[in-house]
């Protein structure tokens, strides 16, 4: 390991003279790149060479002096290709971190190239239409909101006094897996199926090579103060095995936690920082990293659980958990409500949580992936429990107040987690508005409501709250109809964006109609592109070694030879009478009727899934 290394300069360091006798001592720092955040979370790259900066330090810490292409991102409709102007303005108010490549040594002071990552803001004809400024909007309004509404209830503060306050303060935290394996490595579904059947990986020790890139990574993550936590593997994989030549084959999938953050934009900001280290640390190693939500068919898929908390800083420095309450119940009011708003209104969180065909598809029963907007909260109050059914969970620990918050189960490696924490922020702000005079036993009784039981602020005909596991206790019939249907397409999912709930999001332009359009159509987008260019070539080639694949020796093959391919004729195979799945998906591609290119793809995948059990027979 290298010494004498920058890796982070924190927010209370950053100014004019800090910087220049950083690049000027750390001639190593080579370039320094501005890090905007587009509105499918993707982190923008714009590396200027360290002397430029300092030549015009001035201008890039007190105005914008980089200007960049926005139509070239996910600003879909915004920055157009006749007006793609974007202005990336510095964030001073955050962590700045030093990215190095190791693999790039500097010939005068022997150390890796680094390259100083500073956060930016992007506008676009003067506003901010970023995911890190929409984020930073939403904080502000949660914390106004939440003073003002105690300000005019006193008497819901116990304790203290609303005199006492100083700050509002949102802890959150993410977890991360991801899958890891040796380039070319084959995949045996059956293999990885039966390992995590039998629990045969979880929590079971790393070796070799992984456990040295794992051991690398956690010490990078110190290197940038990120605190980790744990690393351990998680129910994918199989075991690692040596060949006859002395090579490993690797196939597993592993967690990573690092410690809550008080800053949500920091929280971004780190997860960025993480994958970066775990990428190329794990590269170094000859080893392949997927972020991906479902990587691997019939396995477990990839989380990001992500942990939410409020907490109220007082005068004299103490912390307070406001989800948290003494005695014999489950929350406090703030906390009911701030849970209510959630589970109400996560039609609309839902969109940017999962806004891809890969997303969706780990949120299936079987994978301890949450297919139901539910919570739980414990079978009782003195003894606090975990469902790994449901979607939001509760998670306390009697002993520690502070530990008081809420897992939302649904986000991947890939879920744009600045929107999904804006969008959170502000219904959760919908439900505190609800609950802040109402007493806690009063909201525990609404939020365990049974279906058709009228409520006040909760919908009649909805389940918000279960102890049972979900997909034991309920038919797929009775969780759609207790629960709410579940999108099955990313078409389905962005249809959410038209509920007249969206107004939530729109109030005090925290998001706007413009940032929500191009939101929407640019995952439409990617959705229709990726069916066209990427699904149906591969169905294609998938049946078609599916089908070379069976052996006709047999009645009972030879029957599945048959099926298969009626299925293979009904998807690809056009006459005078019948017009193939893949020819009605073109048309409608071609067309822009999404709504039937989303019914047509689920039709097929519905089809394929029926095909693979055939041929599994």
């Amino acid at each position: 390991m290298f010494k004498d290394l920058v890796f982070i300069i924190e927010k209370k360091d950053i100014s004019k003279e800090f910087l220049i006798n950083l690049l000027v001592n750390h001639s190593e720092i080579k370039f320094v790149s501005l890090v905007g955040i587009d509105l499918n979370g993707n982190d923008t790259d714009e590396k200027i060479p360290s002397d430029i900066f300092l030549n015009d330090i001035d201008t890039f810490l007190n105005g914008c002096a980089v200007q960049t292409d926005g139509s070239s991102v996910v600003l879909t409709g915004i920055a157009t290709l006749n007006d793609a102007k974007v202005d990336m303005v510095i964030d001073k108010n955050c962590n700045w971190f030093v990215d190095y490549n190791f693999e790039n040594i500097d010939d005068c002071t022997k150390k890796p190239i680094g390259t100083l990552r500073i956060p930016s803001f992007l506008i676009h004809n003067n506003k901010y239409i970023d995911s890190r400024s929409i984020l930073n909007r939403s904080v502000d309004y949660l914390k106004r909101n939440i003073l003002s509404l105690l300000k005019n209830t006193p008497n819901s503060l116990k304790n203290f006094k609303f005199e006492d306050i100083d700050d509002v303060i949102i802890n959150t935290a993410t977890e991360l897996e991801f899958w890891v394996k040796t380039p070319e490595e084959l995949i045996n579904i059956e293999d990885l199926s039966t390992s995590q059947e039998l629990h045969e990986q979880y929590w079971n020790m790393t070796k070799g090579i992984v456990r040295t890139a794992l051991e690398n990574s956690l010490i990078m993550m110190e290197n940038y103060k990120l605190e980790p936590e744990m690393g351990h593997k998680e129910v994918g994989g199989v075991k690692s095995k040596i060949d006859f030549n002395g090579k490993y084959h690797i196939l597993e999938q592993l967690e990573i936690d690092w410690k809550y953050c008080s800053s949500p934009i920091q929280t971004c900001d780190n997860l960025l920082i993480v994958k970066s280290i775990i990428k190329e640390t794990f590269k170094r190693h000859n080893l392949d990293v997927n972020f991906s939500a479902k990587p691997i068919e019939k396995v477990a898929g990839n989380g990001e659980h992500l942990h939410y908390s409020i907490f109220f800083k007082l005068k004299n420095s103490k912390t307070i958990n406001i989800f948290h309450e003494d005695g014999n119940q489950f929350l406090s009011s703030i906390g009911y409500g701030a849970l209510m708003g959630i589970l109400k209104n996560y039609e609309i969180i839902n969109p940017f949580v999962s806004n891809t065909i890969d997303s969706l598809k780990r949120l299936k029963p079987g994978f301890e992936a949450p297919v139901c907007t539910v919570t739980s909260l414990g079978l009782s109050s003195e003894i606090p429990s975990r469902n790994r059914s449901i979607l939001l969970a509760l998670i306390r620990d009697l002993k520690n107040p502070k530990s008081t918050r809420f897992e939302l189960r649904s986000p991947n490696p890939k879920t744009n987690i600045y929107l999904t924490l804006a969008s959170l922020n502000m219904c959760v702000i919908d439900g505190i508005k609800y609950s802040i005079d109402k007493s806690e036993d009063s909201l525990l009784k609404e939020l365990s409501k049974s279906y058709g039981e009228s409520a006040d602020y909760l919908e009649k005909f909805k389940i918000y709250r279960s102890e049972e596991n979900i997909f034991e206790k309920f038919s797929e019939k009775d969780r759609n109809m207790y629960f709410g249907k579940s999108p099955k397409s990313v078409y389905e999912n962005m249809e959410n964006l038209s509920s007249k709930k969206i107004s939530i999001l729109f109030n005090e332009n925290v998001f706007t109609q413009e940032i929500i359009n191009s939101f929407k159509l640019s995952s439409l987008d990617r959705y229709v592109m990726e069916i066209n260019h990427r699904l149906l070539p591969k169905y294609k080639k998938d049946i078609e070694q599916l089908i070379n694949n069976i052996d006709l020796k047999t009645k009972l093959l030879s029957l599945t030879n048959i099926m298969a391919k009626e299925i293979n004729f009904k998807i690809f195979h056009d006459t005078f009478e019948h017009i193939s799945l893949y020819s009605q998906i073109k048309d409608s591609i071609k067309h822009g009727d999404i709504k039937k290119v989303s019914l047509l793809h689920m039709e097929i995948e519905n089809l394929l899934d029926i095909l693979k059990n055939i041929c599994s027979l």
